[in-house]
Formats: structure tokens, C-alpha cells, sequence
């Protein structure tokens, strides 16, 4: 009987998963029964209360094409429990690296090195994960969610350029992969957060709260809850959108 219900059980891969949106998330979709495999550079945390824990946890550094191929095949082979089936995969991992004193990388500030890690770990590791978990995410009529972001849209006053320009890049693939991935039942779609309330924020990213209509910064929770809704049945009939959650920032 256990083994019927854990095939059964819907199940998420999810990188990024060890802090901010990526935890709140993790922690949605386990309380709605999922299973979560969670992707992160970090091992996991041996004080962290998930249920499986480490054995749903998959350490994989995303800037490194090898560690990502050999994550594919890992999550692969723990997916053969749901009888190869995956609901869900959502690409949250990024970095944003700053130059001294957490100032901001223009085009002239960033060197090349950084402008490839940047657009290995935000824009070609989740095409990578997709196209590698292609036939699980068709055995389950699953759902794709790329995370982009408000600074994708405009030059931002805290993000650098390698990830501005890396998050308007994975907008653009998220409507090619909607078009690609459409005529095997799999959905995939982007949220584009704004200034999010989470441990990393920028220092002076409160001034921006008066530019926001709502008037206050979003809490990863409710990133979280859109996230879940593009990967459930409410949304059956979206793909190759892009949802602002920013409080109307965007405006």
C-alpha cells in the first residue's frame, strides 16, 4: 500500500531551495503533500525538519555543466519511485555577484568569467534540467516555472548587468520552451518577482517601497503561492506566461 501511494504522490524538483523563495516554496508544496527534491550548492542541513530531508536533497553546484549533468541522472534514478514520473520542476537558483562593497556590476565592471558563470547557473542550467527530465516531466503532464525577475525588464539599481541580462534571456526561453514543450502536455511558464523581503535583500532597497504601489515588499510566501499555482491544476490552460509578482512595481 505504501509503495502504491508514494507513486502516486506528486512530486517537485526544485533548485535554489535553501533559503528565501526557494525555502518558502519547499515549504508550501510539502505542506500540500508533495514530494520535494530540493537542489542546492549546500548539503543539507542537519537541523532542517523536512520529511525525507536528505535523502529527497541533491547537492549540485548549477555553474558547472558536469555537476549539473550528473544531477539529471540522480534525479532521475530517485524519480523511478514515482514510476518516472516528475509534476513539477522549478528553476529558482541565481546569483547576482557584486563588485567590492556589494555595489552593483555594470557591463564594463563585469569580466568575462563572471558574465559565463552567471549565464551558466541562471539561464543554461535550466534548460539543462528541463531537457534532461523531458520524459519524466511528459509522464506526469508536468509543469515547468522559470524564475526571472522585474530586473529582467529595466536597468536595476542593485542588480548587476550579467543578471539582468541573464533573467531577460530565461523570459525569452521560457516562451520557447512553452512552444516546444507545449505538444508533449508539459506547461511552462515564468514569475518574475520584484523586491522580495527575504536575508539577502540589497542594503537601500527600502527607498524603492515608495516606487511600489502596494507600498511594502513582497514576502516570499506569497512568491511561493504562484509558484504553486502554475504547477497545479488551476492553471491547466496557461503556458508561455510571465506573472509579475511585484507589487505592482512593473507599472
Amino acid at each position: 500500500m505504501n509503495q502504491i501511494a508514494n507513486s502516486e504522490r506528486k512530486t517537485i524538483v526544485l533548485t535554489g531551495a535553501s533559503r528565501g523563495i526557494g525555502h518558502a516554496t519547499v515549504k508550501r508544496f510539502s505542506s500540500a503533500g508533495w514530494r520535494v527534491l530540493t537542489c542546492s550548492r549546500q548539503p543539507f542541513p542537519e537541523d532542517c525538519p523536512w520529511e525525507m530531508g536528505e535523502e529527497d536533497h541533491i547537492q549540485v553546484d548549477l555553474a558547472d555543466p558536469e555537476s549539473t549533468s550528473a544531477a539529471v541522472e540522480l534525479m532521475r534514478e530517485r524519480l523511478k519511485a514515482q514510476n518516472g514520473r516528475l509534476n513539477a520542476l522549478v528553476n529558482n537558483a541565481a546569483i547576482s555577484p557584486k563588485i567590492a562593497g556589494g555595489g552593483r556590476m555594470n557591463t564594463m565592471a563585469t569580466d568575462r568569467d563572471d558574465w559565463m558563470k552567471v549565464f551558466q547557473v541562471n539561464f543554461f542550467a535550466p534548460i539543462m534540467l528541463a531537457r534532461g527530465l523531458v520524459e519524466e516531466l511528459k509522464a506526469a503532464k508536468g509543469s515547468v516555472v522559470n524564475v526571472t525577475s522585474i530586473a529582467g525588464t529595466s536597468v536595476h539599481p542593485f542588480a548587476g548587468a550579467a543578471y539582468s541580462t541573464s533573467k531577460a534571456a530565461l523570459a525569452s526561453l521560457t516562451r520557447e520552451m512553452a512552444h516546444d514543450f507545449g505538444p508533449l502536455g508539459v506547461r511552462v511558464n515564468s514569475i518574475s518577482p520584484g523586491e522580495i523581503e527575504t536575508s539577502i535583500l540589497s542594503p537601500g532597497t527600502e527607498k524603492i517601497i515608495p516606487q511600489i504601489p502596494l507600498r511594502r515588499l513582497g514576502q516570499p510566501e506569497e512568491v511561493a503561492k504562484a509558484i504553486y499555482f502554475l504547477c497545479t491544476e488551476a492553471s491547466s490552460y496557461v503556458t508561455g506566461a510571465e506573472l509579475h509578482i511585484n507589487g505592482g512595481q512593473h507599472v
